[in-house]
């Protein structure tokens, strides 16, 4: 009885139906979880603008201000990426060359504000009051002033996105929410570790570190590499 099951039903019937939906949902998800791989990698390497996002985040000054701002700013970054617009960055090399000398003054001022601020006494309070819209400022400089932001997120970014075809803008929502929890993880991380690292003379470190990363930044950007 059991022998003739096979000829009466239609083997199409007893396959299971499930490998084949989780496959389909694998195929759909694949584009999201590139973008999100990718984003990740790319934003996560220590630079000018994630040592500021650091820096605010332990300073506990405006860090939802500042997150917002880096988070939206990729947003809107890997928007025009994806939209293919990039290709103007690659029609007017200039653009990127005049970015790229503009970031480097910017980055060698900001570092040696962060170095004055590190040797000076009183210079850590005054820090304290510093008034969101110089913060604002501040973080939208380190983000727009800065090539590689075009290279990385515009370019590149926007090449892997655009290379999934009509799911273009499901693999940018993929790099987009990585972008917007590594920043929330950062600042609100840093946050929550300001007790401990609060007293002045950590202060003074986290000013040198950055002062640092600003310089190495600006003598990348400087050398071309």
């Amino acid at each position: 009885m059991t022998a003739t099951l096979s000829t009466m039903v239609p083997s199409s019937l007893l396959a299971p139906a499930v490998p084949s939906a989780a496959a389909s949902a694998a195929s759909a998800l694949a584009p999201a979880i590139t973008g999100f791989a990718t984003g990740l990698g790319l934003i996560v390497a220590i630079g000018a603008q994630n040592a500021w996002v650091l820096r605010q985040g332990v300073r506990r000054e405006h860090v939802g201000l500042v997150i917002a701002i880096c988070a939206l700013s990729d947003l809107a970054l890997i928007a025009v990426g994806t939209g293919g617009i990039g290709v103007v960055a690659r029609l007017a090399p200039w653009v990127l060359e005049v970015l790229r000398w503009g970031g480097v003054l910017y980055l060698l001022g900001f570092a040696i504000s962060s170095f004055r601020s590190a040797l000076r006494p009183g210079a850590l309070e005054q820090a304290q009051a510093r008034p969101a819209s110089s913060v604002a400022l501040t973080t939208l400089a380190l983000t727009w002033l800065n090539p590689h932001v075009y290279l990385d997120t515009v370019l590149m970014l926007g090449t892997v996105t655009n290379g999934f075809g009509q799911a273009r803008w499901v693999a940018a929502a993929g790099a987009g929410t990585a972008s917007v929890l590594w920043f929330t993880a950062l600042g609100l991380g840093a946050r929550a570790l300001s007790g401990p690292l609060s007293s002045p003379r950590t202060w003074r470190v986290v000013d040198v570190l950055v002062g640092l990363v600003m310089l190495g930044v600006a003598a990348h950007l400087a050398l071309g590499s």
